[in-house]
């Protein structure tokens, strides 16, 4: 790692430890030597910035991050048993790691309950136990199972921690089509008596043609998803868009 400036802390500057003498601290500090302790922590700094790189596009700034990840690292010194055969870092790192998220999921705008927030970090944890002996992602119910917490606990508490996003966040883009996440939300509001009792719909219909009424009808009168309707059109998303976008600048035009 370079040189970095980070909470007035020049990274150059922090001692570096090898195996033997990173033990030998160890054994010093659980002695009560508060001087080692001050030196070990200095020294471990770099494994807290390593954390923090792997949260890189959260919108916190990496000063906090830093902050937050001292306190895992804290706490993984005061609970590290030194008797086992593992390297600090090893157990270090996933309580590092551990209180990040947790920190990131407390700070996000919509307040969810402790309870909850401790049944998604439970579910969390499980997937991740379940995911490295398995490849494939385990299901929802697999969690709930794991953890003895009804499914339906589960993906409320999932939801909960789950940083919002806008419904005009871009989910796919083919040069200057993008299709939104609004594009894939069906509209129940909108069917056939509304749109009736709005436009003269039946004579602006009339100058659509027949691929792109198709689109209209199964987007507006049956509430289907853009994706819903590639799949029973056989076309790609970004077609359907562009159909759709045609046919309603056909019908804006014939009502004008």
């Amino acid at each position: 790692m370079g040189r970095v400036t980070i909470c007035g802390i020049d990274t150059s500057t922090l001692p570096k430890l090898n195996c033997r003498e990173c033990d030998e601290l160890l054994v010093r500090i659980k002695a009560g030597d508060k001087e080692a302790r001050e030196l070990f922590l200095r020294a471990n700094m770099r494994l807290v910035l390593s954390c923090v790189g792997r949260f890189s596009k959260s919108q916190e700034s990496s000063d906090d991050l830093f902050q937050v990840g001292m306190v895992g690292l804290l706490k993984a010194l005061e609970n590290f048993d030194i008797s086992l055969n593992v390297r600090f870092s090893t157990y270090a790192v996933p309580m590092i790691l551990g209180e990040i998220k947790r920190a990131l999921r407390d700070r996000t705008t919509i307040k969810v309950s402790r309870s909850m927030r401790d049944t998604a970090y439970r579910a969390l944890k499980a997937r991740e136990r379940m995911m490295e002996t398995s490849a494939e992602e385990p299901q929802l119910m697999e969690i709930a199972e794991e953890i003895g917490v009804p499914l339906k606990e589960v993906a409320c508490a999932l939801d909960a921690v789950s940083e919002p996003i806008s419904f005009y966040e871009p989910v796919y883009s083919d040069g200057d089509d993008k299709v939104a996440l609004l594009d894939q939300l069906a509209d129940k509001k909108e069917t056939g008596d509304n749109w009736s009792e709005q436009i003269a719909l039946h004579e602006a219909l009339k100058n659509v043609p027949p691929r792109e009424l198709e689109v209209i009808k199964l987007r507006y009168f049956d509430g289907k998803t853009q994706i819903e309707i590639s799949r029973l059109v056989g076309i790609s998303q970004a077609q359907v868009s562009r159909l759709e976008k045609s046919a309603l600048a056909r019908i804006k035009a014939a009502i004008e």
